[in-house]
């Protein structure tokens, strides 16, 4: 099965994310590929750079910014390939954000 998870880190007051330890996330990267869970996955720009689209009565509304004005923003994504949640969770729990962010594990909707 998969999981999408997704990383969200608080922001400086700037809008850019606090110092980041890139060996951490390399190794777990690392780790995800080894294993043979990860499937894909990336870090995103500051949510300064977002762009929010509406399609409302035909009209598009856009905005600069994220949608939700939260400290904690989407950071970035991996896509797991596991076999339970349990699985996707002990994987998470190995994340360089999960003791400063939140991690949101999703199972990934299969279109047929």
């Amino acid at each position: 099965m998969q999981y999408m998870m997704a990383i969200y880190e608080t922001e400086t007051p700037s809008g850019e994310k606090p110092e980041i330890d890139w060996g951490a996330w390399m190794a777990y990267t690392e780790a995800l590929q080894r294993a043979g869970v990860m499937v894909g996955g990336n870090g995103l720009q500051e949510s300064r750079t977002a762009t929010t689209l509406r399609l409302r009565d035909g009209r598009r509304q856009v905005q600069d910014g994220p949608y939700a004005d939260t400290k904690e923003q989407l950071a970035g994504y991996y896509v797991l390939e596991v076999d339970s949640l349990d699985q996707a969770l002990d994987w998470a729990a190995r994340c360089p954000a999960a003791s400063t962010g939140t991690l949101e594990l999703r199972p990934v909707l299969a279109m047929s």
